[in-house]
């Protein structure tokens, strides 16, 4: 399936026809004639960020930002494209030959595979940025129908027989990966004492929640499209960012919000894609559009999105949106290179549990 790039006013797909190019880029043109009349020669540069899927609207408005910020510093103009899809497959997408000139994914296993195996970009490309890189977060919530009639309360409620819980693909989705190792952690938790217990525990208690999962779609999106607009199932797992984003679409009272008793830290990581940014003469306006998420105006435009901010003012101004919550993290399990290899990777765990 061709990959679709998004336009940085709308989020609409970008046409390869004549008529569609001369429509994204008219703000520019317009832009071009403004300056020509005062007399200054802009630049034009394009720019494509490759991300996961559940950030178009936060990048859509991100990019009108940096865009100004980038005109008042150099006086060119910069035309930014997206492309989103599951954040594993956007991986693999890069890795296959999409020239992205940065990616900006829901976890660091996918920008290690595109350095890795494409060599890419540097082994060591958490290291350049604050945070390994990160520069927001989320939480993996449950979304449950109004008035939650199945009074769902913590992960103990998923496996009942009476719940269908929706889930995207692991194999395929960073926000399953993130769900289906949050359920891990907290089964491992409620075991007694001993590694081989809590792995037991665990083991089991995945096995049953997967087994009640009636679609697994490839990604977030579809997961939510599959939740709010087929009325399939009775409580989605998904990124906390995503409450915002349902409720302008369908409304405040469409979802209610239950955030468990444990749940699982999901860092956003980032990284120009080097080999690339050099082809496309980029390296410099890739390096200065990540950096600019880690200023105050980005992260409150991230805070605005649901996503959670690293820096800690704007976080404390917004503890109302993004209440206080247990987390594991990633690293606290393991690592991505250990945990995708025990659970993801082509016989893990994931894939016998699913064998049904």
């Amino acid at each position: 399936m061709p990959h679709r790039h998004f336009s940085p006013a709308r989020g609409l797909p970008i046409s390869t026809s004549p008529r569609a190019r001369w429509t994204v880029l008219v703000p520019a043109v317009v832009l071009g004639l403004m300056l020509a009349s005062t007399g200054l020669a802009a630049a034009e540069r394009t720019l494509l960020n490759v991300s996961y899927d559940v950030t178009r609207e936060f990048y859509t408005d991100f990019n009108v930002l940096f865009a100004a910020d980038w005109r008042t510093k150099t006086g060119d103009t910069v035309v930014i494209s997206q492309s989103h899809g599951g954040s594993s497959k956007q991986a693999r997408a890069v890795i296959d030959g999409l020239r992205a000139d940065v990616v900006t994914m829901n976890q660091a296993l996918d920008i290690d595979a595109i350095a890795e195996r494409a060599k890419l970009l540097p082994t060591n490309w958490a290291e350049r940025l604050p945070h390994g890189s990160a520069p927001t977060t989320s939480v993996i919530v449950f979304l449950v129908r109004p008035g939650n009639p199945k009074r769902i309360a913590d992960w103990s409620d998923l496996i009942r027989p009476d719940v269908r819980p929706i889930i995207p693909n692991p194999k395929t989705s960073g926000n399953g990966r993130y769900s289906y190792l949050a359920a891990w952690a907290w089964a491992a938790r409620q075991a007694g004492t001993g590694k081989e217990s809590e792995q037991a525990k665990a083991r089991a208690f995945v096995t049953r929640l997967f087994r009640q999962v009636p679609v697994l779609d490839t990604g977030g999106r579809g997961a939510t499209t599959t939740f709010i607009q087929r009325g399939i199932g009775d409580v989605l797992l998904t990124f906390e960012s995503e409450i915002g984003l349902i409720r302008r679409e369908n409304g405040e009272a469409s979802i209610d919000v239950v955030r468990p008793s444990l749940t699982i830290l999901a860092e956003n990581p980032v990284a120009v894609v080097d080999r690339a940014a050099d082809r496309n003469g980029n390296t410099d306006l890739a390096k200065a559009y990540l950096e600019f998420l880690y200023t105050p105006a980005a992260q409150e435009l991230a805070a605005k999105h649901g996503l959670r901010p690293r820096d800690p003012d704007v976080l404390a101004r917004q503890r109302e949106r993004f209440p206080a919550v247990a987390t594991v993290t990633v690293s606290e399990l393991g690592g991505w290179s250990s945990v995708f290899k025990t659970h993801f990777a082509e016989g893990g765990i994931f894939d016998q549990l699913s064998e049904r």
